[in-house]
Formats: structure tokens, C-alpha cells, sequence
């Protein structure tokens, strides 16, 4: 089972990775405002649970589970940021959805993105 911090790494991971093809420590310190020795522990410990493969100055890249595990989270973020944004919580969506959203499991998600879906329709 993953910390939130290590879901957050894994979602920047995925995300950077769907923005430009090529994650690097630098990048995520940047993208998450944290220094490059956090982000390495976080990173070798995302390869060590079979998220990643990571070779020192050799980039990061995705396993098969991370992918998934990364698509899933990255979804749920915005799921969540949607939700929050068509009930009128604009201003604070962003950091709301941080403080929830590893709350949320694929069942309920399921049923928010049901509701939204209504709503929007």
C-alpha cells in the first residue's frame, strides 16, 4: 500500500510523462516544489514496490502496474477537481482536492464520475 506522499509522486510521474514523453528527478522536484533528495528516495522506493523502473541519470520510466496505478490516481485528481468545481468550490478546488483525494477509493470515484456525469449531461 503507497502513502499519500508516494501517491503524489506516482501522479506527478504519470502526468509529466503525458505532458513530454521523459521524467527526470528535476522535473518532479519543479512540477511538486520539493528538493531532488526527496525526490529520490521517492522514487526508489516506487521501483522497489514495482511502480518504476529507475536508473540513476537515466531517467524514470513507468512499469506496466505504475502505469496503471498513475492513470488511476491522476483520474481520480481530476474527477474530484470537476466535482468540486460544479458544486461552486472554485477557488479552492485545487488544494481541496489534495487534502481528499487519497480518501477515495475506485468504488466511490466510480459513483462521483456516475454523478457527474448526470449533472453534466
Amino acid at each position: 500500500m503507497l502513502t499519500s506522499n508516494l501517491e503524489d509522486y506516482l501522479e506527478c510521474i504519470y502526468r509529466l510523462r503525458e505532458e513530454s514523453g521523459l521524467v527526470s528527478v528535476t522535473d518532479i522536484a519543479d512540477r511538486m516544489g520539493v528538493r531532488a533528495p526527496s525526490v529520490t528516495r521517492a522514487v526508489k522506493k516506487l521501483a522497489r514496490e514495482g511502480y518504476l523502473f529507475y536508473e540513476k541519470y537515466r531517467g524514470i520510466a513507468l512499469t506496466p502496474e505504475g502505469e496503471r496505478t498513475g492513470r488511476f490516481f491522476s483520474d481520480r485528481h481530476e474527477t474530484l477537481r470537476q466535482l468540486l468545481l460544479v458544486i461552486g468550490v472554485r477557488d479552492v478546488a485545487d488544494r481541496v482536492v489534495e487534502g481528499i483525494e487519497h480518501y477515495i477509493d475506485g468504488r466511490n470515484l466510480g459513483r462521483i464520475k456516475s454523478f457527474l456525469g448526470r449533472v453534466k449531461g
